[in-house]
């Protein structure tokens, strides 16, 4: 089933970007994040929060500064946009239920409306010996993500490492992950300024966070996220990325389509200092290791297996 939905992605369009959402309610109840719903929102998702009782209290202004928030479908559809990427560019989005439907995407639909899912390509008959199982329909997703000419994760979870690994090292394909921690300003200010400087600073703001071949990242002692590629290079993964489609350097995008002049100089202006930046948001973290939400795994128990699914996806 998986390949049949590929299948049907390239038959609509040769290249196409896979989008990992995660705005799920019970993902957002985690997180303990605000998207300005009001009342409404504050007492929905408090009402799904109350189910972990090991989670602290949240204070969602500092958990959207230090980067722990999932981007908005509006926020994920303008970072794209920025990037380079046209509205004529096809969106296969991986997600379950998104908190407030169709209100929540609308936005990410106008800007891409070559926009597709698992429920849009497959009928209910061809989805439904997996539509009773979360993890069956997630396997759906995994496999159309690993197929995507371009991955794009909005929670850094281990569906989307797995991923993220997969593609670096057995052919690579580029995976792009939002700098949610610099990108919480550039959002914030985002009036204030025209869509050139917009694109410019969101450009700079994502170096390192395009999934680059080298792209590697220091970790504790000799061990480092993302070696270089000789280290698990396969032979035949290699041979069949030099005999590929895909085009990549100056010139072209990850997508093997022409880079407007304008995109391919990128803005080298310094990044000035932030009072709340308390370092890269996926360095190394000095005590325990730590989700993406900042809390510790030891605090989790097996009597709470709701909260390791959130975290396990």
């Amino acid at each position: 089933m998986g390949e049949k939905l590929v299948h049907r992605m390239r038959m609509k369009s040769k290249h196409f970007i896979a989008l990992h959402l995660r705005f799920e309610p019970d993902m957002l109840a985690f997180s303990g994040c605000y998207y300005g719903g009001g009342d409404k929102e504050r007492k929905e998702l408090g009402a799904i929060r109350k189910r972990w009782k090991t989670l602290h209290a949240s204070n969602p202004d500092k958990e959207r500064r230090h980067g722990k928030c999932p981007l908005t479908p509006k926020e994920v559809g303008l970072m794209l946009r920025a990037l380079g990427y046209g509205s004529d560019v096809h969106i296969y989005v991986a997600s379950g239920e998104v908190y407030d439907g169709e209100d929540t995407l609308a936005p990410l639909k106008a800007l891409f409306p070559n926009f597709y899912t698992k429920e849009t390509l497959a009928s209910k008959e061809e989805l439904e010996p997996f539509s009773s199982f979360s993890s069956r329909m997630a396997a759906l997703d995994f496999i159309v993500c690993d197929e995507s000419d371009v991955f794009v994760t909005n929670n850094n979870g281990n569906m989307a490492k797995i991923l993220a690994g997969r593609r670096r090292y057995f052919g690579h394909k580029p995976t792009i992950r939002p700098n949610a921690k610099k990108l919480y300003r550039l959002f914030l200010n985002q009036t204030t300024m025209s869509w050139e400087a917009f694109a410019s600073k969101m450009r700079t703001f994502q170096r390192g966070f395009m999934g680059e071949p080298k792209e590697v990242r220091p970790g504790r002692g000799e061990f480092h996220e993302n070696p270089h590629t000789c280290i698990c290079e396969d032979s035949e993964a290699k041979a069949k990325k030099n005999s590929g489609p895909r085009k990549y350097g100056k010139g072209y995008d990850a997508l093997g389509d022409d880079i407007p002049s304008d995109y391919q100089n990128v803005d080298d202006e310094p990044e000035l200092p932030d009072p709340d930046d308390d370092g890269d948001q996926d360095g190394p973290q000095e005590k325990g290791q730590f989700n993406e939400t900042g809390m510790d795994y030891d605090e989790l128990t097996n009597e709470e297996p709701e909260l390791e699914e959130i975290l396990s996806d």
